[in-house]
């Protein structure tokens, strides 16, 4: 028997809303209940944060009516965050509380502690204006996380967010049932753990499902069936993804809440994902016996060691995440395989037949005046896929995003995302047989997301990846490994789930973890200096998140003036300078980092 239906805290009917001539939303209808979670989906620009915008009362609709309670208290995190000039942190998330009231309550002492860092004076009398643009997200999200509300609308809350306080946050919802979420994020993780509903904004439409992630991608497969949908590059991207979901990586245990029996007739004979041996075998094939190794080496930068005498081999076909914290090294592990950074010490060994792809967090020049099929085919025409199959720019472009209208887009046109896609559609043009990811999934939305995950499934070579996205990571690789900063690497045999218990126990600082990782070359500890050094690195890594905001924040605008030469010169300018300074904090952190480990 279906549960009684729930009395809706806000409602709205027949809603219309349009930016130009295109409706983004058109006679829309649904409502929030008390204690719903729901996740919104759909295509960039589909009108996702307009539609938040307008149940919480921060858009009016041109048509339509939207309901709410009297007595319901709405919270909202946007994309924009406004503060006051020379608010501090204090005042933006506290408000005119008194410190005796908020430092008795635990539930704030933990929203401050793990998005902010903490809840001293450090923490707290900086001025929100001085703030990078994630650190900015994080206190506005302290804030309304922190408020006593009804109905909680989270516009991306995951961005700028590792995958610690994205588990994080995640339970932090989930701690409080009373509360209705309607969240918009590209987390698919986050979506299938928090989230009890799904809505697909799609054609100016709303189209509602029940279940998070998983029983979406379960229930409008079925939908599809039941409607008669033709196959297609799209319902086949659904079926791969709903044979994946099925079979799911160990570490999942959570079920989707949906009756799956007709759903599953969709998949009966569906093939896994990706051929496993096939693509082994093509991958030795390409690469040989030898891709990257390392033997008894010592990774870091300026004599500053990160990562202390290891060997490492990694095979043809590899499918590897590399997981870890901020400055504990990933990157320059990434830069020492490739040979852009040297060995402070022992052996690399590189293929001959190696020919790496990498995207970087940082996109390259382009020529602005060109269209988007035009730079891609700079590249190539096609890409050999093996067994004969081919395909050419146009379909790549296609697969990740770019339709036919989106291919003759001029670059200057384009917004940071579409850059990021454009240069990886680039590099995959170059039919790489290694490919290096460094946080391959910023500014995507879901379904390119997918489609590029199906790229990658038929990848016939190695994969090294860096990302936060923890759906992404299980979806795309077979094996795990973390640099948390003790000088070593530490294979994952558990995947993320592992990586998240060894992180709990590395930042509870105890002094018996503390000595089971230190096997060697200890020093006689002082208690007063190892507080010192743990938080000089909290301050670090903070500086490394402000940094990286401020990366993200300037090729924003240089997505936004991209026509204006001059401006562009000086952003690039300022780029330089923050990527210096970002290795600058970088050589602070291990300093204290390595002193800690001694």
């Amino acid at each position: 028997m279906a549960p009684p239906q729930q009395v809706n805290l806000i409602s709205c009917e027949g809603i219309y809303k349009s930016y130009g001539e295109r409706p983004l939303l058109a006679n829309v209808s649904l409502g929030v209940a008390r204690g719903e979670r729901i996740g919104v989906v759909g295509r960039n620009g589909a009108g996702k944060s307009t539609l938040l915008r307008v149940l919480a009362g921060g858009t009016q609709p041109d048509s339509g009516r939207v309901t709410r309670g009297s007595d319901v208290v709405v919270g909202e995190l946007d994309q924009v965050g406004e503060f006051e000039t020379g608010q501090s942190v204090r005042d933006l998330v506290l408000g005119d509380r008194e410190d005796y009231e908020w430092a008795g309550d635990s539930k704030t002492r933990e929203i401050l502690q793990a998005l902010l860092g903490g809840y001293e004076e450090e923490q707290l009398g900086r001025v929100v204006g001085t703030l990078s643009g994630g650190e900015r997200r994080r206190v506005h999200l302290a804030a309304q996380l922190i408020r006593d509300v009804d109905v909680l609308f989270l516009d991306e809350p995951t961005n700028h967010l590792d995958v610690e306080v994205i588990a994080w946050l995640a339970r932090h919802l989930n701690a409080r049932p009373k509360i209705a979420v309607v969240t918009v994020t590209h987390d698919r993780w986050f979506l299938d753990e928090v989230c009890d509903h799904m809505w697909e904004v799609v054609g100016g439409n709303v189209e509602e499902y029940e279940g998070g992630y998983s029983a979406f991608v379960l229930a409008k497969a079925e939908r599809m069936r039941q409607e008669a949908v033709s196959e297609s590059r799209r319902q086949n991207l659904m079926r791969k993804e709903l044979a994946w979901l099925r079979r799911g990586p160990p570490a999942r245990t959570t079920k989707p809440r949906f009756r799956i029996d007709a759903a599953n007739e969709l998949i009966a004979a569906e093939p896994p994902p990706r051929n496993s041996v096939e693509l082994l075998e093509f991958a030795s094939a390409r690469l040989g016996k030898t891709v990257y190794e390392l033997h008894d080496a010592r990774v870091g930068f300026d004599q500053r060691t990160l990562i202390e005498r290891t060997t490492w081999n990694i095979a043809p076909g590899a499918r590897i995440g590399i997981l870890g914290p901020n400055g504990a090294g990933k990157t320059t592990l990434l830069k020492t395989l490739l040979g852009e950074t040297a060995l402070l010490a022992g052996k690399r060994i590189q293929g001959v037949t190696v020919k790496p792809g990498v995207l970087s967090q940082h996109l390259s020049d382009l020529d602005e005046s060109k269209t988007v099929i035009a730079t891609v085919e700079e590249v190539a025409n096609y890409i050999e896929l093996g067994k004969g199959k081919q395909l050419s720019a146009s379909q790549v472009c296609q697969r990740l995003g770019f339709d036919h209208d989106g291919q003759f887009t001029r670059v200057s046109e384009l917004s940071g995302g579409e850059r990021r896609r454009l240069e990886l559609t680039r590099i995959l043009m170059t039919e790489p047989n290694v490919l290096v990811l460094d946080e391959p999934t910023n500014d995507f939305d879901v379904e390119t997301l997918a489609a590029l995950e199906d790229l990658l499934d038929g990848f016939p070579g190695t994969l090294l990846i860096i990302s936060h996205d923890r759906y992404f990571l299980e979806r795309v690789c077979d094996t795990f490994i973390a640099v948390l900063g003790d000088g070593d690497l530490t294979d994952l045999p558990g995947g993320i789930e592992q990586y998240l218990e060894l992180r709990k126990g590395v930042t509870s600082m105890s002094d018996s973890a503390k000595n089971t990782a230190e096997q060697t070359n200890s020093r006689p500890k002082d208690p007063g200096r190892d507080r010192e050094l743990r938080k000089a690195i909290d301050k670090y890594e903070r500086q490394l998140g402000k940094v990286d905001g401020e990366i993200a924040a300037v090729h924003a605008d240089m997505a936004a003036i991209s026509d204006d030469f001059t401006r562009m010169g000086e952003l690039d300018a300022k780029l330089r300078e923050l990527n210096v300074k970002r290795e600058g904090i970088e050589e602070q952190w291990l300093e204290a980092a390595t002193e800690l480990a001694e």
